[in-house]
Order: structure tokens, then C-alpha cells, then sequence
């Protein structure tokens, strides 16, 4: 069985990390893996919102630190500067999420941790289990984290916090994340999957374009400049306002009826 597994339904593809017998661990092969899914989630118009998860109750635990342990470390013996180039390349996949015009979600069962959380952060929603286990966890096994965490993290609680957290790594449960706004809510255990399906549905049936015009706002925002934020949304907004969306929900508005978009 594959270490990721695609599956596609009507707009929402469901990429699930598939490594059970090690909490979801990241593998060479996975992030390959990831990283071709996402390339072509980006591009594919058929696509309207991805759904990331994990086999088996749990979602990620980030890097394979047994793998690590018996292969003389994370860099693997490589020379420095092919270990930079290679986890650079796999760290794309944080920036497809985030980039992606489409909406990313997250659903995390069990547990976040490390990359695996970094990945969830880089995420629009993330949907999580009351009892889940969320932590940085890369202190704990002397590195200093990568997958874009640091800067995800920053955005979510503020740097102040955000450096706490990576120097401590507490385990937090899936309430006290989203107490925290790490996470966007904590829900059961058990409908973690079905909250995040149901809310990837009604993201699916949404204006795609007009998302990912939101999306590429929030992006300019986080540059930091006011100019520039406004730049984007006055472009944006002016482009979201031509499409097949905004006038059918113009209309449904008028009609007082749910409007039928359809992603263009």
C-alpha cells in the first residue's frame, strides 16, 4: 500500500497520509508523493477543495525519528548542502497548501506533530479532535523545525507565543489548540471526519475563484504592507466581481434562494 492515498469526489480531493504502523510519519516516498498531488490539485480546475488526513486515527507525527535514530540522523549522512536542497524541495508542499486558490482543510485525529503540524498550519481550517495531541516537537529531538512551521505558527498566535511553543513543545490537547487559535475548532473525536468532509462539501459547492482571490488577500496582507494589501484587493475584488459566481449569487440574493455556484 502507497504511503499517501488520493481519492477524488465531486470536487474535493481527500489526500490521506498513510503510514499507520508509524503514526502517519513522513516517508521520502509520501512527501514525493504530496508534493505531485498538490502540483496537480493547484492546477486542476475539477478540483475545488482538498482535504488532508490520516490513516487509522491519527494525522501526523512529522518526521520518522526512528528512521532518523537508524540513519545516523535527518540528514541521512548527506553533504549539508544536498540535505538544504532536498527538504527545501519537499517543503513545497507547505507552500501549495497555502498558496493553492483553493481552500485547504485539515483534519486532525490523534496526533500533530512537528512537520506533521506545520503541514496542518499551512492549511485554511483545520477541524480537530478534542483529545488530539498537538505539539511542535522538534526541540525535543534537538532540531530546530522546517515545513514552514515557524512562520505559520507566528501568524496563528503571534511570535511571542509561537517561540514559547517551539522552545518548550507542551503537548496541548485538540481544546486547549483551539483555545489558542492553532487549530479553528475542536470537535468530538468521532466527528472530526465527518465535520471536515461536511465542511470540505460545502467548500466544494462554493465561488472557487472568488476563494482563491480571498486567499492571494491574505497573502499580501501577511507581506506587511498596507499598499500592498490594498493593491491586491482592489485587483481582486474587480476580478472576482466578472465571474459566473458573483452574478449568480447577485441574482439568487435578489431571488432571496441559495445560489448555484459553479466555480467560475
Amino acid at each position: 500500500m502507497a504511503d499517501l492515498i488520493e481519492s477524488f469526489d465531486n470536487g474535493v480531493l481527500s489526500i490521506v497520509f498513510n503510514r499507520p504502523e508509524r503514526k502517519n510519519a513522513l516517508s521520502g516516498e509520501m512527501l514525493t508523493m504530496l508534493n505531485a498531488a498538490l502540483q496537480r490539485a493547484a492546477l486542476d480546475p475539477q478540483v475545488r477543495c482538498v482535504l488532508l488526513s490520516g490513516a487509522e486515527g491519527s494525522f501526523c507525527v512529522g518526521g520518522d525519528v526512528k528512521g532518523f535514530a537508524a540513519g545516523g540522523g535527518a540528514g541521512g549522512g548527506l553533504p549539508m548542502d544536498q540535505r538544504a536542497a532536498n527538504l527545501r524541495q519537499a517543503m513545497e508542499s507547505s507552500r501549495l497548501l497555502h498558496e493553492m486558490p483553493k481552500p485547504c482543510i485539515a483534519a486532525i485525529e490523534g496526533a500533530a506533530a512537528g512537520a506533521g503540524l506545520s503541514l496542518a498550519m499551512a492549511c485554511d481550517i483545520r477541524i480537530c479532535g478534542e483529545t488530539a495531541k498537538i505539539t511542535t516537537a522538534f526541540a525535543k529531538v534537538g532540531l530546530s523545525g522546517d515545513f514552514g512551521g515557524t512562520y505559520f505558527l507566528s501568524q496563528l498566535v503571534g511570535p511571542a507565543k509561537a517561540r514559547e511553543l517551539y522552545l518548550l513543545s507542551p503537548v496541548l490537547s485538540g481544546k486547549e489548540a483551539a483555545a489558542m487559535n492553532i487549530v479553528s475548532r475542536a470537535v468530538p473525536d468521532a466527528d472530526v471526519l465527518k465535520e471536515a468532509r461536511a465542511l470540505a462539501r460545502n467548500m466544494a459547492d462554493g465561488p472557487t475563484v472568488t476563494y482563491g482571490l480571498i486567499k492571494k488577500n491574505f497573502i499580501a496582507a501577511e507581506a506587511g504592507a498596507l499598499k500592498a494589501a490594498f493593491d491586491a484587493e482592489a485587483l481582486h475584488h474587480s476580478l472576482s466581481s466578472a465571474t459566473e459566481d458573483h452574478k449568480e449569487a447577485s441574482k439568487a440574493f435578489v431571488e432571496k434562494r441559495k445560489p448555484a455556484f459553479v466555480g467560475r
